[in-house]
C-alpha cells in the first residue's frame, strides 16, 4: 500500500434523505477532504449528497473529479462547475474509472446505487483485486442494515469472519477522516494540485 494518501472516492446518494443529517455530513465531508488536499472523486452528480459534497468541496477550494455515465447526464445533471467531469458509457466504466482514481474509500449514505458501489469494491477487495482502505461512514444509524446483514451472512456460513476485515466504520466525518489517514500509513497526503 502507497504511503500516500492523494484521491478519495465517495460513493453516495443522488437523494437528501429525509434525515437532514445526511445533508450536513456530505457537506462536511466534502469540505474535510479538500481542507486535508485530498482530491474528490466522486459519481459527477449535482444532485443530492453528491451534489452537497461537490459542492463543498469545491467552496472549500478542492480538486474534484466526477465520473459519470452519459445515460445519466439527463437524470443527475452533472456538477455545473465542475473542471474535471468524465463522461463513461455505462456504469461499469464509471466503477471502473472511480477505482482506478481513488487511493481508498468513504461510503456515505445513498441508495440502491451506493449500495451496489459498496458491495462491489468490498467484493473486489474480498477477491484480493486492490487492498486500499474502505470506510463505512455510519451517518443516523444509515449503515446498520447493511452492517447487519454482513453479520447474518458471516453468522450463516456464506462468508468468512474475516471478511469483516475489509472495511471499517466511523460515525462522524472527522472520525472517517481521521481513520483513513491512520489505515493509509499516517496523515501523509499528495497535495491535490499536485496531481
Amino acid at each position: 500500500m502507497s504511503a500516500s494518501l492523494r484521491s478519495i472516492a465517495v460513493f453516495c446518494g443522488a437523494r437528501h434523505g429525509r434525515d437532514p443529517a445526511h445533508t450536513e455530513a456530505a457537506r462536511a465531508l466534502g469540505a474535510g477532504l479538500a481542507e486535508r488536499g485530498l482530491a474528490l472523486v466522486y459519481g459527477g452528480g449535482g444532485v443530492g449528497l453528491m451534489g452537497e459534497m461537490a459542492g463543498a468541496a469545491l467552496a472549500a477550494g478542492g480538486v474534484v473529479r466526477g465520473v459519470i455515465p452519459e445515460f445519466l447526464t439527463r437524470r443527475e445533471q452533472p456538477q455545473a462547475d465542475l473542471l474535471q467531469l468524465e463522461v463513461t458509457d455505462s456504469m461499469h466504466e464509471r466503477k471502473a474509472r472511480m477505482f482506478e482514481l481513488a487511493d481508498a474509500f468513504i461510503v456515505l449514505s445513498g441508495g440502491l446505487g451506493t449500495l451496489d458501489e459498496a458491495v462491489e469494491i468490498l467484493t473486489w477487495k474480498q477477491l484480493r483485486l486492490h487492498d486500499k482502505p474502505v470506510v463505512i461512514l455510519d451517518i443516523a444509524g444509515w449503515a446498520q442494515p447493511l452492517l447487519a446483514l454482513i453479520e447474518a451472512m458471516i453468522g450463516m456460513g456464506f462468508a468468512s469472519e474475516a471478511d469483516r476485515g475489509l472495511f471499517h466504520v466511523a460515525r462522524t466525518v472527522p472520525e472517517a477522516l481521521a481513520l483513513l489517514g491512520r489505515l493509509h500509513g499516517g496523515d501523509q497526503v499528495v497535495p491535490a494540485d499536485r496531481l
